[in-house]
């Protein structure tokens, strides 16, 4: 292996503005929402809204409708994917990433082993999967049938095994801006009328990961698919990739022809929602999240809103109808001010599309943290 000083090393501002050059957070991209999530590797998606807001804060001119119309097609999906979270994905990575990270899902049940004691998880699978493919169903239906086969098992460690050993996805209504929908549930094979297919390939999701969030270590990628033993493939694709250092000696990996702009591009204000992949995806996150404020994006278990001002976490953000508040952690000019409410102002309007847009935005900002 190379030894540490022939390798470039690249500052926290380098690795930032690199970072959100892939994130399409520089500047938006002229770019599909399909494309934006495919590129992208999915879009983090706890919540209903979230995948609609990191778009808009992503791609120019995007509207809500777009995604909405990709998820009525069924072109995209809302599933269990990687670190065991929900994730918005196209229909073809929501049949070839899931068995990609299927051996960790596996894993998952088996800390629930002392629940599931007396239940064969092959015919468990077996039985999930022929009840919510003859109709979507809710978590609570898919316990209560397993229940019936397995009345001594725990409830909840039922709902996990279900949930990990099959690739379950969220039907719409759920996840179509502007409509509701309970939870509902059945396969992706199911939903999409296709089989899944062959995993894709460990390296070329190696690639794609360094494509959207690199440079990167090898850690940061473990960190974003919630995988290990990732070495092995880094290593086999070395000969093709770019190498780097950051600050503390770490080794980054990176796409030769990837985008890496000068550390003093300018970045303009973004409101991101909250759980967005920029804040997600790696080890250090430093890049992104200065150490002093680490944790602050977090209430016990409620995320917030985030707020990137040159191109850092900078505060924090609500909307409540046509008003946004801002809270920032440090100070900001009257300029900066300004181009923070200018960027508010364009949010409200693009996801006010297909209703009536306020005719006034408001945008406070609440008391400061220094």
């Amino acid at each position: 292996m190379a030894s540490r000083t022939t390798h470039p090393v690249l500052d926290t501002r380098a690795l930032n503005r690199a970072t959100l050059a892939r994130q399409l957070l520089l500047s938006r991209a002229e770019m599909s929402a399909r494309d934006a999530v495919a590129h992208l590797l999915g879009l983090q998606a706890q919540n209903v809204k979230p995948p609609y807001f990191q778009l808009h804060a992503r791609l120019a001119d995007f509207r809500p409708a777009e995604l909405a119309g990709l998820m009525e097609s069924r072109e995209a999906v809302r599933m269990v994917t990687m670190r065991s979270t929900i994730h918005t994905h196209t229909a073809h990575d929501a049949l070839t990433l899931r068995p990609l990270v299927q051996p960790a899902r596996d894993r998952e049940v088996n800390y629930f082993r002392k629940g599931l004691v007396g239940v064969d998880l092959e015919r468990l699978a077996e039985l999930a999967r022929a009840f919510v493919e003859s109709e979507p169903r809710t978590m609570g239906e898919i316990r209560e049938e397993l229940l019936g086969e397995w009345p001594e098992a725990d409830p909840q460690s039922l709902s996990v095994a279900a949930r990990c050993r099959l690739p379950l996805v969220q039907v719409t209504p759920r996840g179509v801006w502007g409509r509701s929908g309970g939870v509902r549930l059945t396969t992706v094979e199911n939903w999409l009328g296709r089989p899944a297919g062959e995993a894709q390939p460990v390296d070329d999701v190696v690639l794609r990961y360094l494509a959207a969030f690199g440079p990167a270590s090898v850690k940061d990628m473990q960190i974003w698919a919630g995988l290990t033993r990732l070495r092995e493939a880094f290593e086999r694709l070395r000969p093709g990739l770019a190498v780097f250092r950051d600050g503390n000696g770490v080794e980054l990996f990176d796409l030769p022809d990837a985008p890496r702009p000068d550390a003093d591009t300018p970045a303009p204000p973004r409101f991101l929602p909250e759980f967005d992949n920029l804040l997600l995806s790696h080890a250090d996150r430093s890049r992104v999240v200065a150490p002093e404020i680490k944790g602050r994006t977090w209430t016990g278990n409620q995320a917030h809103c985030t707020l990137l001002v040159d191109g850092f976490l900078a505060g924090l953000w609500k909307q409540e109808g046509s008003e946004v508040t801002v809270e920032l952690f440090g100070k900001a000019s009257p300029a900066r001010r300004e181009e923070i409410a200018a960027e508010a102002e364009l949010m409200v309007s693009a996801m006010s599309a297909g209703s009536e847009a306020p005719a006034k935005v408001s945008v406070r900002f609440a008391s400061i943290h220094g």
